[in-house]
């Protein structure tokens, strides 16, 4: 871990030297200017990650410095005031142009070196967060045009600027956090970050310190809550939450406050509280491994994510996105996926929901070596094939042309029935046909519908 760099700016040589000897002991790499002319040169090489700024100075004030860092628009790291003989409005003036914070000297060790901690933690929090923004995760987007889909989105967009928590169900693979990340990104907290916490990471031993953070030693290590501030907070698989922590929830957002473990002072919630889920809350609740007065308090505005088979239609779409988004960010081939393939993959069955939809995409854009997808291929990704006595009379190509075509359209037809779940409109959608036709059909070939 590299060293955190500390510049100390005083025209007193007894105060460089006794804030740089406590600095140093704490494990800091420390340099001293006696002046603003000294600062702004060593500024170009020393690269501070803090400043600690003497307001009264001989040639140039720190107010000035400040001001003149502040309207130069480069990237100033956290800045400490530092003052034997301040008043309120000159605390105010160094805050309002930037500073982090304000000390009165004589400085307190335990003091100084607190809100130095303070400072580099939020800090580091602020450059995460406009890393986490700038990087690769794919943009929250819900891809297509199926009326249960647009309908989320308008239901989404209507919430987006309500505060109230939001609980997502849904089946594993149907991608809640993206619908999570969209209600964010529609929120007027979008420019905050958005901190996604998967309670199977939290052990029920340290779940409280990694939500809320600690205190101790004159130090402050903040938790998801604090990391999420002004933002939005997505916690995955709340269901499996541990008791303890789920009580400790419940105060938290009934209260709207919270606090560090081992602190006093409690802090204010400014935080949206979105959840999500694949497990029955009845049932979790029924067996109570899940508290009812918090389910309650996250169900305020509950959200169902739609399996992909309820809208099928919307695959090929949802193909050329991921296509897309797959060579855009990972620089593999472009691939088309030809009518026939995005056709069976309409009508399969999809277990693991969008998220298998992903993996196969990007698997195949892996594995192929051409410019498109054809049917062949996608089967052989998928690993499905006719099974049984239908498989072998379809091989059999000593039969009459008629009694071969009738076998094929047998085993065709029992499989996209299969892979629609008994519902012969979807079908009917499906393999192309009009469904009183289809009916017929099914009816002729001895297909038993209800079976």
């Amino acid at each position: 871990m590299t060293t955190e760099k500390i510049l100390v700016v005083d025209d007193e040589p007894e105060i460089r030297s006794l804030i740089k000897e406590i600095l140093v002991d704490e494990g800091f790499d420390v340099a001293t200017t006696e002046n603003g002319e000294t600062t702004r040169a060593l500024l170009e090489r020393f690269h501070p990650h803090l400043i600690l700024l003497d307001i009264w100075m001989p040639d140039i004030d720190g107010i000035t410095l400040l001001k003149e860092w502040k309207e130069s628009g480069k990237s100033i790291n956290p800045v400490i005031m530092m003052s034997g003989h301040g008043n309120v409005e000159t605390a105010v003036e160094a805050t309002r142009l930037g500073a982090y914070d304000y000390l009165e000297k004589p400085l307190s060790s335990a003091k100084l070196i607190l809100t130095i901690k303070n400072a580099l933690e939020a800090s580091r929090l602020q450059k995460e967060n406009l890393i986490l923004r700038r990087s690769s995760q794919p943009p929250a987007e819900i891809i297509g045009k199926n009326k249960t889909i647009v309908n989320l989105r308008e239901q989404l967009k209507r919430i987006a600027n309500h505060d109230a928590p939001v609980l997502i169900t849904g089946e594993s693979g149907t991608g809640k956090e993206t619908i999570a990340r969209y209600l964010h990104a529609k929120s007027n907290r979008k420019d905050k970050p958005f901190i996604a916490v998967n309670v199977s990471a939290l052990s029920p031993e340290t779940a409280a310190n990694e939500l809320y953070g600690e205190e101790g030693n004159n130090e402050i290590r903040n938790g998801f809550l604090a990391k999420a501030e002004g933002g939005t907070l997505f916690i995955k698989d709340i269901a499996d939450m541990d008791l303890a922590t789920q009580a400790q929830l419940q105060n938290t957002l009934q209260q709207q406050t919270y606090k560090r473990v081992n602190g006093t002072e409690s802090i204010n919630l400014n935080v949206r509280l979105v959840a999500a889920t694949c497990h029955s809350m009845t049932d979790r609740i029924k067996d109570e491994s899940f508290r009812d007065d918090l389910y309650f308090q996250l169900s305020v505005v509950p959200i169902q994510a739609p399996p992909l088979r309820e809208h099928y239609e919307d695959i090929p779409d949802i193909l050329h996105y991921y296509v897309n988004f797959f060579v855009e960010r990972e620089g593999l081939p472009y691939r088309i996926f030809t009518t026939a393939a995005q056709n069976r993959l309409r009508g399969y069955a999809w277990p693991g929901n969008s998220r298998e939809l992903k993996n196969l995409v990007q698997r195949m854009l892996i594995m192929g070596n051409s410019d498109s997808l054809d049917l062949e291929e996608v089967e052989a990704a998928l690993g499905e094939k006719p099974e049984g006595k239908d498989a072998d009379s379809i091989k059999n190509f000593d039969l009459p042309l008629r009694e071969a075509r009738g076998n094929f359209e047998k085993a065709y037809l029992e499989y996209q029935l299969k892979q629609a779940t008994g519902s012969v409109s979807k079908m009917a959608k499906i393999v192309g046909m009009e469904r009183t036709h289809l009916y017929r059909k099914l009816k002729s070939l001895g297909i038993d519908i209800k079976s």
